[in-house]
C-alpha cells in the first residue's frame, strides 16, 4: 500500500471522517483527501501526529502495507495467548515444584547434591520454556501490532466471574500452605519425633506444592486476563504509551523483588537449615510487595 492508502485504510478502521479528521489535525478537509489520494504527502509534524493518533510507527505508515498488521480473526490471537498463558505459568510452576520436589528429597535425607541437581534440571527447563515463549511471542507481536476487539461484553463478563472464583481458589490454597507450616511447627515444638526423615524439610516440600498450584492459578488466569484488554495489547506495541513504560517498569521492579526472596529462602535453607517457617515467609511478604509496586506505579501514571 501507498502513504495515501494507508491512510485511507486507519481512518476507516477507526471510523474517523475527513472532516473530524481535519479538525483533529487543524488543517484543511482537503488536505486530508489529498494525502489519501497520494497528490500530497503530510509534513514530518503532521506524520508524528498521525502516528500516535493511530497507535503506529512512522516505518509502518511510510514503507508497510498497514492493513497487514491487523488480525481480523481471533482464531490466532486466542491460540497464541492461551498457549504462551499455558506455558508461562508452567515455566513458572516448574521452579517451583522443583524447589518442593528439592524439599522431599532433603526430607528423606538424599545426597544433597542430587537434590540441588534435580532443583536446577526444573529451574534449567523453565528457563528453556521462558526463552522460547519469549520469542514466539515476540515475533507474534511483531506481525500482529494491532489487533482488533473481537471479544464480546458476554465473553468478558463471562471470564471475569470464573477469574474471581480461579483467583480466591489460588488464595485459599496459599493459606492452606501457610497453616501447614504453622500446625506442623506447633506439632514439632510440643513433640519429639525419632525419624530418620527431616520432617521441616517435608512439610515444606508440602507447601510448595500449594503455593505451585497457587502461583500457576495466578499466573495463568492473569495472562489470561490480559487476553481481553485488546487496548492494552494495541499499546503495548507502542513503546511510547504510558501503558508500555508502565509493563516495563513493574515486570522489571517485581521480578527483581521475587528473585530476591528466592536467593533469601535458599540462603535460609542452604546455610541456616531453615526450610520451614520463618524462610518461607519472605515469599507472600514479597508478593504484596509486588503488588503494592504495582498499585504505586499505577497511581503515579495516574
Amino acid at each position: 500500500m501507498s502513504l495515501g492508502e494507508n491512510l485511507q485504510f486507519l481512518r476507516k478502521r477507526n471510523n474517523i471522517t475527513q472532516e473530524q479528521l481535519a479538525e483533529k489535525l487543524n488543517i484543511s478537509r482537503q488536505s486530508i483527501s489529498k494525502w489519501e489520494s497520494d497528490t500530497a504527502y503530510p509534513e514530518m509534524d503532521k506524520l508524528l501526529q498521525l502516528s500516535e493518533l493511530y497507535k503506529c510507527s512512522m516505518d509502518d505508515l511510510l514503507k508497510k502495507d498497514i492493513s497487514t498488521l491487523y488480525v481480523e480473526d481471533k482464531t490466532d490471537y486466542d491460540s497464541h495467548i492461551n498457549t504462551f498463558s499455558r506455558m508461562i505459568a508452567l515455566g513458572v510452576g516448574l521452579i517451583l515444584f522443583g524447589l518442593s520436589v528439592n524439599n522431599f528429597l532433603y526430607g528423606i535425607n538424599i545426597n544433597t547434591n542430587i537434590a540441588d541437581a534435580v532443583f536446577f534440571a526444573f529451574i534449567i527447563i523453565a528457563v528453556a520454556i521462558f526463552v522460547v515463549m519469549g520469542m514466539r511471542h515476540d515475533q507474534f507481536k511483531e506481525k500482529n501490532k494491532i489487533i482488533e476487539d473481537f471479544y464480546t461484553e458476554e465473553e468478558k463478563d463471562a471470564f471475569n466471574k470464573k477469574f474471581s472464583v480461579f483467583i480466591a481458589t489460588g488464595i485459599v490454597l496459599i493459606l492452606i500452605g501457610v497453616l501447614i507450616i504453622m500446625c506442623s511447627d506447633s506439632v514439632l515444638s510440643e513433640n519429639t519425633f525419632n525419624t530418620a526423615y527431616d520432617i521441616d524439610a517435608l512439610v515444606s516440600g508440602v507447601f510448595f506444592l500449594f503455593i505451585t498450584a497457587a502461583v500457576y492459578i495466578f499466573v495463568y488466569f492473569g495472562l489470561q486476563k490480559g487476553k481481553y484488554n485488546i487496548k492494552e495489547y494495541n499499546d503495548m506495541n507502542d513503546k511510547k504509551s504510558e501503558a508500555y513504560k508502565k509493563a516495563n517498569l513493574t515486570g522489571t521492579i517485581c521480578g527483581c523483588l521475587m528473585m530476591i526472596a528466592t536467593i533469601i529462602y535458599l540462603i535460609c535453607g542452604f546455610v541456616f537449615g531453615e526450610w520451614g517457617m520463618p524462610s518461607v515467609v519472605v515469599f507472600p511478604v514479597f508478593g504484596i510487595g509486588c503488588g503494592i509496586v504495582s498499585i504505586i506505579i499505577d497511581a503515579k501514571n495516574k
